[in-house]
Order: structure tokens, then C-alpha cells, then sequence
């Protein structure tokens, strides 16, 4: 056979492979409409919370996209599912426990919801994707029955030895109808972070009406789209968060399973996200705050029922990499040392996006034991403990956690002693005061 003709098969073969691709539109994980407008594309990027061992260095690493769409029916933003849940959450890197602030929010929850329910011995408090038990711990000690249901082994394990009892399992219809089975229906359910890691929403948000009593409540907590866009948060992407919500979608979402959203409140975690209330659509003790409404209208206003307004955001994500890169050539033009401080899964977002490597950041540090003596996937810069920014004396410390900048910089006041200098990139690269 001619080589000409062989390769011109081939060209022909790869040319059709690609439009039977581009053919296969993704669809939107709850309406199931064609996925076709982009929102943000950040290229190639790593599991973030894939931490390597120094063993590990050399071999390949796997890297997936991070392109998010916008459903032009429901207006929910969104990844395709590149990796299955499994693969991400069988053991988990993240521990609640590690974040004072985390724990104090958490603490401020467990009174609050304890008194406005009238949570008592006879109840129940179901936490899906409970983690190291960093909440139940809350409830546990004022005698108010719990059951966490979480899917990674590892910090499963923490939470138990916290006298949390914990149900190592993905959580869905099927898990609910057991859960029931079993006698554990609940009065309150709590999914703080979870519902943007869910790649089956209906099923998840099935399974929250399966296992909810009659007169129970549900609350979920999650990053507020509309700030994720407003404060370019754009390292908040990553692909263990499939989903990214504004209480328009989420709405809709619960609705279409029979709950009703019928309280919000706005809060400052993860640099700004609300807390929804649900109930079943038949519980009419319950009526909708007009907190509700509020939030609503200004999302309206905002535009966040229009596609125009999801199709700006990508330059201004290109715009901050610019600045945060521009910034720290400058530094290392000047001689100046620069670490890290957190190694969370945003920061791993935000260094592959930016190609930020050691070229740029020594090392960074972190308070989980459990990531000391790794490398961050991707970019592979160490990740070693605290005491290594005495040791070192940074002239600049980038804080990749950014919502916890000042809870972090207090931890870090020492640091002035030699001069040292806090830097945030989001929402645009800067030198704080």
C-alpha cells in the first residue's frame, strides 16, 4: 500500500473520530438538556486532592479537563464527570477538623439549628458527606443522636474515634431506602459542601426527601454561584465540584423531588455561599422567608436567568491570571523568596491554571500531617509543615486558602518579624497590607 495513500486514510480516520466527539453533545446532569456554551475553560488540570509521593514524581500523572458549561434550560453550571466519584472520595485527603474558623462555623451551626428545631434526645441528625465527624462532634456532645454518612474510609475512621457513628457509604436513593429500612429517618439533614460533589444531583436529592421525616428539615450549604462570578473565584472549580449553584437552579432542582427552599441564609464561608432550608412540598408549617424572595430578585437583577451573563466571565478569569503572573515575576525578577501557605484543592486549581511552579513558590505548607512530605499534583511544589516559614523566612507568603486569609495571617503574625509579606490572587493577585 502507498504510504501517501495510508497516511491520507489515517488523517481520514482521526478527522472522523473527532466529529463523532464533537457530535456527542454532554447533557445537562439534572434537565439531561444538550451541554453547548461554555462558561469558564481552565485547560488541563489534575485531580486536586491527587497528592503525590516523592516516589511518585516521575511516573505519568493524570490530567482531565476543567471546561465548565452553562445549560442554556436551567442555567446550572457544571463539569462533565471525568473520574468516577469512587476514584475521588474512596480516601480523601481533606479534613474538616483542620480549619479553627471551619470548626467555629460549624460549632455557631449546631447551637443555632439545635434551638430553632427543638433538637432533643429523641431526634435524629442525619450529616451526608459528614467527614471526620468535625460537626456531628457538636451535636454528639449536647446527647442529640447522629449517624454520618461518608464515603471516604480514611477520615470515616477519624470520625468514629470522636464517638460519631458513621455510614461508609456513597449517599442516594438506594442508601436512603436502607437508611429508612433500618429505622433512620431524620429530623434534620445536613449536607455542607456535598451537593457541588454529587455527579447524580437527582438521585442525591432524591434520596434527601427518602430519608427526611414528614416535618423534618434539610440544609445544605454550598459556594454561591453569583459570588463564584462576581469575585472571579474561579479556583473554586475543580473536578471533584461537578456542579456550581445559584438559588435560582437549586430551586428548581428541589422542586422537581418535592422540597421546597423555603429559607436562605447568606454566609461567609468559602468566600461567600448560602445556606438553603428544605422541606417537603406537603409541609405546610414552614412558610418561605422572604429572605427567599430577596435572594431571588437579585439574582434576576443580576441577570443569572440569561446566558449573556455567563459568557463574560471566562476573560475576566483570564485577566486575573495575568496579574497574579505578573506580580510574581516581578517578585522573582527582584530576588525575592516566595512560599506558599495551605495546600487545598482551590490552590491546586489556581497554580495548573497559572503554571506556577517551583519556578515561582519554594514550598508551601499545611496543618494536615497527612499532606506533609507530599507534592502537590501538577506542579509537584513540596508541601512540608507550618514551622517551615520560621525556618525559611519567606519575604512573601501567597495564602492559596484565600477565604481563610485572616484566620491564616493571624496564625502566621511571626512572620512580620523578618518583613514578611501576605499575597491573595482572587479576586485579583495583591499585596496585603
Amino acid at each position: 500500500m502507498d504510504m501517501s495513500n495510508r497516511i491520507e486514510l489515517d488523517e481520514a480516520d482521526l478527522n472522523a473520530d473527532k466529529k463523532k466527539t464533537i457530535s456527542k453533545a454532554a447533557h445537562c446532569r439534572f434537565c439531561q438538556a444538550p451541554l453547548e456554551q461554555t462558561f469558564v475553560d481552565l485547560g488541563m488540570s489534575p485531580l486536586c486532592e491527587s497528592y503525590l509521593t516523592a516516589d511518585q514524581l516521575n511516573r505519568m500523572e493524570p490530567f482531565y479537563p476543567l471546561h465548565v458549561k452553562v445549560c442554556a434550560q436551567c442555567f446550572l453550571v457544571q463539569l462533565e464527570q471525568y473520574v468516577s466519584a469512587e476514584h475521588i472520595f474512596a480516601e480523601y485527603a481533606y479534613f474538616s477538623s483542620y480549619s479553627d474558623s471551619w470548626l467555629k462555623h460549624s460549632s455557631n451551626y449546631v447551637d443555632m439549628i439545635s434551638e430553632r428545631l427543638g433538637l432533643g434526645s429523641q431526634s435524629l441528625v442525619v450529616e451526608l458527606a459528614s467527614n471526620d465527624g468535625y460537626l456531628l462532634q457538636y451535636f454528639v456532645s449536647k446527647k442529640i443522636p447522629v449517624l454520618g454518612v461518608e464515603p471516604a474510609v480514611n477520615v470515616a475512621k477519624v470520625a468514629e474515634q470522636k464517638g460519631v457513628p458513621t455510614l461508609v457509604r456513597f449517599f442516594g436513593c438506594q442508601t436512603a431506602l436502607e437508611m429508612v429500612a433500618n429505622g433512620h429517618t431524620a429530623d434534620l439533614v445536613i449536607g455542607n459542601n456535598v451537593l457541588a460533589q454529587v455527579p447524580d444531583i437527582n438521585d442525591f436529592v432524591g434520596g434527601i426527601r427518602i430519608v427526611l421525616r414528614p416535618g423534618g428539615v434539610a440544609t445544605l450549604e454550598f459556594p454561591h454561584l453569583q459570588r463564584l462570578m462576581d469575585e472571579k473565584q474561579y479556583d473554586t472549580i475543580y473536578h471533584e465540584h461537578f456542579s456550581y449553584f445559584s438559588s435560582l437552579t437549586v430551586e428548581k432542582i428541589f422542586a422537581a423531588h418535592g422540597l421546597i427552599l423555603f429559607d436562605v441564609d447568606e454566609i461567609p464561608t468559602h468566600g461567600g455561599s448560602i445556606r438553603i432550608y428544605v422541606r417537603h412540598i406537603e409541609d405546610h408549617s414552614k412558610p418561605v422567608t422572604s429572605a427567599v424572595v430577596k435572594l431571588r430578585e437579585r439574582e434576576l437583577a443580576a441577570g443569572l436567568h440569561q446566558m449573556e451573563t455567563y459568557a463574560s466571565f471566562a476573560e475576566q478569569v483570564t485577566e486575573s491570571k495575568r496579574a497574579l503572573l505578573d506580580l510574581l515575576i516581578k517578585l522573582r525578577r527582584a530576588g525575592k523568596r516566595v512560599a506558599g501557605y495551605g495546600a487545598p484543592g482551590k490552590g491546586n486549581t489556581l497554580l495548573n491554571y497559572c503554571g506556577i511552579r517551583t519556578d515561582f513558590l519554594d514550598f508551601t505548607v499545611d496543618r494536615n500531617p497527612y499532606k506533609h512530605g507530599r507534592y502537590l499534583p501538577g506542579t509537584h511544589i513540596p508541601i512540608h509543615s507550618v514551622d517551615w516559614i520560621r525556618k525559611r523566612q519567606p519575604d512573601y507568603i501567597l495564602i492559596l486558602p484565600w477565604n481563610l486569609k485572616d484566620e491564616i495571617i493571624a496564625q502566621l503574625a511571626y512572620a512580620r518579624e523578618w518583613g514578611a509579606k501576605f499575597i491573595v490572587a482572587i479576586p485579583e493577585a495583591r499585596v496585603l497590607d
